[in-house]
């Protein structure tokens, strides 16, 4: 662990599991928080989940979104993947000196119009205002409680060599979408933030298979840091199908100019599920019947072999690691 924060101990990835495993859980542990999942699950007569997140992207309008959009979504989606049908939110601004109150009333219209498309609202808050200079205009905190879904079961312990890994729709949309922004990059506008919240989606795949192990959002450090994450918590590995991988030739185009691996990039509109291999093709239908789940596919397999690893069977029939992130490849995405 480094004397320092870093910027890349916020990006999702190595350094961001050591701080929390050396520095944040063994002061703050208890059995709740030491689940680490996405939200935590409470038992307060009926179960309900709690989760709360803090959103400091830059720029903070983008083409498919915003900081507004991002904060109703984000929280919304950590609550559906533990399960849950996210109910309420609280909302805390901190605001900069000089921030324009047109701005400030944009974002919270794309706060309005996400928390009305998730079916959830923003009961309390709170606003501070910083001198100019102490914050980049703008930053959202959020908390999101929840109901648990009937039935669900959602944690790594689930994940059993054999089950089958599956993920919504295509990769690395939202990163490639701020990268290109933040650069003044001119992208097609077919490329654009996924940001969506997927409580719908998430209820239609628990109706149609209950059986579901484990669900994630991968967002800081991608897909890879997700699966990786997910990998050591159950002691299982993951082969994944490189060729299966769903990925926009436009951001291909993205990363390969700027040497970036999609499974890195972060998305805020997409799930990775874990399931039973005997439910795949029942649990695809039921996604891609879905606005938020058309894309979906299956990408790999867990299995029994390096467990807490994942690799990637490429199209030349070969076997490469995929590890955990070590850096930030594109800091302040969320």
């Amino acid at each position: 662990m480094t004397d320092t924060i870093q910027l890349a101990h916020g990006a999702g990835g190595r350094m961001s599991a050591r701080l929390m495993d050396e520095v944040v859980r063994p002061i703050l542990g208890n059995p709740v928080l030491d689940r680490m999942h996405d939200g935590a699950v409470l038992d307060t007569g009926g179960k309900i989940a709690f989760t709360t997140d803090s959103y400091v992207v830059a720029p903070r309008f983008f083409p498919g979104g915003s900081i507004g959009r991002l904060a109703v979504c984000g929280t919304v989606n950590d609550l559906a993947v533990s399960g849950a049908e996210a109910k309420y939110l609280s909302l805390a601004l901190i605001l900069e000196e000089g921030l324009a109150v047109g701005e400030l009333v944009r974002v919270l219209k794309d706060v309005r119009t996400a928390a009305d498309e998730a079916g959830v609202s923003v009961v309390t808050g709170d606003t501070k205002v910083v001198g100019h200079g102490s914050c980049d205009g703008i930053y959202i905190n959020t908390a999101g409680i929840g109901e648990m879904m009937a039935g669900a079961d959602i944690a790594p312990r689930n994940i059993r060599p054999g089950m089958e890994v599956i993920v919504s729709g295509f990769l690395g949309d939202h990163a490639a979408t701020i990268t290109a922004a933040r650069h003044g990059l001119k992208l097609p506008e077919t490329i654009q933030s996924d940001a969506a919240p997927l409580n719908g989606l998430v209820r239609e795949m628990l109706r149609a298979v209950p059986e579901i192990a484990c669900l994630r959002d991968p967002t800081r450090g991608g897909a890879a840091a997700t699966l990786n994450e997910l990998a050591d918590q159950s002691g299982t590995g993951v082969l994944l199908d490189e060729e299966a991988i769903p990925v926009r030739p436009e951001v291909e185009s993205v990363c390969e100019l700027l040497g970036f691996e999609p499974l890195y990039l972060a998305n805020e509109g997409k799930l990775i599920a874990f399931v039973p291999a005997e439910k795949t093709e029942a649990l695809l239908e039921a996604m891609r019947a879905h606005p938020c789940g058309k894309e979906a596919r299956r990408v790999g397999v867990v299995t029994d072999k390096a467990p807490g690893q994942v690799a990637m069977k490429t199209g030349l029939g070969g076997i490469r690691v995929v590890d955990m992130p070590t850096g930030s490849l594109v800091p302040r995405i969320c």
